[in-house]
């Protein structure tokens, strides 16, 4: 199944690679939107979101003034109601190997939930003790934001910020070495499905930062 053609890939395969990062519009169905955001909010209600913290699991710090977000982190055997969230990410995954020459064989991902008044400091997604992350990719899912209700994403660049609104449906696409970012502090709870198409799979353990 592929969820968008080729020509539209091309043109966005151009963006990342020519600006470090690429930021497309309704990436997800209004179907698919509704079915992980429905998704989210029961596991949110089911309590089972855990404080998000800095560093690999084996050296994992929760520290609320650098980060303030909660995650669910996704499992494609045991979130199968999410089958076609991982086929749009499989995709993904695909058609950077066959453009960009990549050789992405893995992938991590997970739903994230910032409330009211948190933020993510300015950081890299990628660390010494595990640099296997290549691709960062953040899926917004937040109906109806407006601007005031915060949690914008700020990317660092030598020529200047780019600030990128989270509204829902938007992919934004950057290279997770090479790319310092931060969340904005969020005024209204801030939802997100977010990942990283790795070099390897990602057997050798989580890096929740």
């Amino acid at each position: 199944m592929n969820f968008h053609p080729e020509e539209k890939w091309i043109d966005w395969v151009d963006q990342l690679s020519l600006n470090d990062f690429v930021v497309i519009d309704d990436f997800l169905s209004e179907d698919l939107f509704k079915r992980v955001s429905a998704f989210l909010l029961h596991k949110l209600v089911e309590d089972e979101f855990d404080l998000a913290g800095i560093g690999s699991s084996s050296k994992n710090l929760k520290d609320t003034s650098i980060r303030g977000d909660f995650t669910y982190w996704l499992d494609k055997d045991r979130d199968e109601d999410l089958s076609l969230a991982f086929e749009i990410i499989e995709e993904t995954k695909d058609v950077l190997n066959r453009f960009c020459f990549l050789s992405l064989s893995g992938y991590e991902f997970h739903l994230a939930y910032y409330p009211e008044g948190t933020y993510y400091k300015k950081h890299l997604d990628q660390f010494q003790e595990r640099s296997n992350r290549m691709i960062s990719m953040i899926i917004y899912l937040n109906e109806g934001w407006k601007k005031g209700d915060g949690g914008e994403l700020k990317i660092f660049k030598e020529d200047g910020e780019q600030i990128v609104d989270p509204v829902a449906g938007r992919c934004v696409m950057f290279k997770s070495a090479d790319v310092p970012h931060e969340v904005m502090q969020t005024n209204v709870g801030r939802y997100s499905l977010t990942g990283w198409l790795l070099y390897q799979p990602s057997g050798v353990g989580f890096v929740l930062g």
